[in-house]
């Protein structure tokens, strides 16, 4: 049976001058930040350009950053204006998956590959991209996110994996070995919450089987990340993952009760899993690519990809 997590099609790397198009997908974006990203963009010789709903707000719905079919519009546009090499998300928030099945997949894929970066509610986005695409994306900070725009360790990062992705291969946590062991598979995952909101839903995938799963969350109660957790194990969804890399849980509740949960959780998969990884809501976030095929080694703490993550 062939895994339902696969090797994904690398988009080529950026070189200075690249244009870059910067879009909203989910929650509205603070103008004041916005322009910080795109003056750092700028610096990396980057050329930005924002589509036209990135600043507007929904009139009805304040969390989202404006129509559903604007929100589409955008994204759909700047993925197939071809004078556009990377897509970037300004924030994440919510509203991916109100904007998701209204994107034209076949007139996508037809634009062909191009570098796709966000995290958080971006996570309903990597899972088309992968499945809709056959895409490899990176999980990392966004365009208006204070990340981005201030931590110096999640620029570093985010710009050696878009200019010089060869010189991280290997992502090193500060983390331990929940669970020890070596587990190869295909990277894939992002927020907890947006996974489990995925079971059920057009295009989903069947499970992680093959995969190395990443999860992460942010504002959560142990219960509900309990929920979420006992909803992928009981929808099949960790059936056959090869390994579990775990990044931030800002602003849930004390680590040492989420710690205690994502063990009671996950061990018993038998896989091993790595705590603290450095991914997600957390400061100075790794940027993780989504769709690559690497090696999980729990007592180390590192993730070394096959391949880099950009072609």
């Amino acid at each position: 049976m062939n895994d339902p997590v696969r090797p994904l099609l690398r988009p080529s790397r950026l070189a200075p001058g690249a244009r870059v198009a910067v879009v909203a997908p989910s929650g509205p974006v603070p103008e004041e930040r916005l322009q910080a990203g795109l003056d750092l963009l700028r610096g990396w010789d980057l050329d930005p350009v924002v589509a036209p709903h990135v600043l507007d707000r929904h009139g009805e719905f304040e969390y989202l950053a404006g129509t559903d079919a604007d929100r589409a519009a955008d994204l759909q546009g700047a993925w197939c204006d071809r004078s556009v090499d990377a897509v970037l998300c300004a924030r994440g928030g919510y509203g991916a998956q109100r904007m998701v099945d209204l994107l034209d997949w076949d007139a996508m894929r037809a634009a062909g590959p191009k570098v796709f970066l966000g995290f958080s509610d971006i996570t309903a986005l990597h899972e088309a991209f992968a499945t809709r695409l056959g895409l490899v994306t990176l999980h990392g900070p966004m365009a208006a996110g204070i990340d981005f725009i201030k931590n110096a360790r999640a620029q570093e990062h985010l710009k050696a994996t878009l200019f010089e992705p060869e010189s991280v291969r290997t992502i090193t946590s500060t983390g331990s070995a929940l669970v020890p062991g070596r587990a190869r598979g295909v990277t894939l995952g992002g927020c907890l919450s947006l996974l489990a909101a995925d079971r059920g839903t057009p295009h989903a995938r069947p499970s992680a089987r093959g995969g190395l799963l990443c999860l992460e969350d942010v504002g959560e109660e142990t219960y509900r990340l309990d929920r979420y957790l006992t909803q992928l194990l009981r929808a099949g969804f960790l059936d056959g993952v090869r390994g579990v890399l775990l990044g931030s849980w800002q602003e849930c509740e004390p680590y040492e009760r989420v710690h205690a949960l994502l063990l009671d959780r996950l061990g018993g998969l038998r896989v091993p899993v790595v705590d603290e990884f450095g991914f997600g809501h957390g400061e100075g976030a790794l940027t993780i690519p989504f769709g690559v095929s690497a090696e999980l080694h729990a007592e180390a703490g590192t993730l070394t990809l096959d391949e880099p993550a950009l072609a």
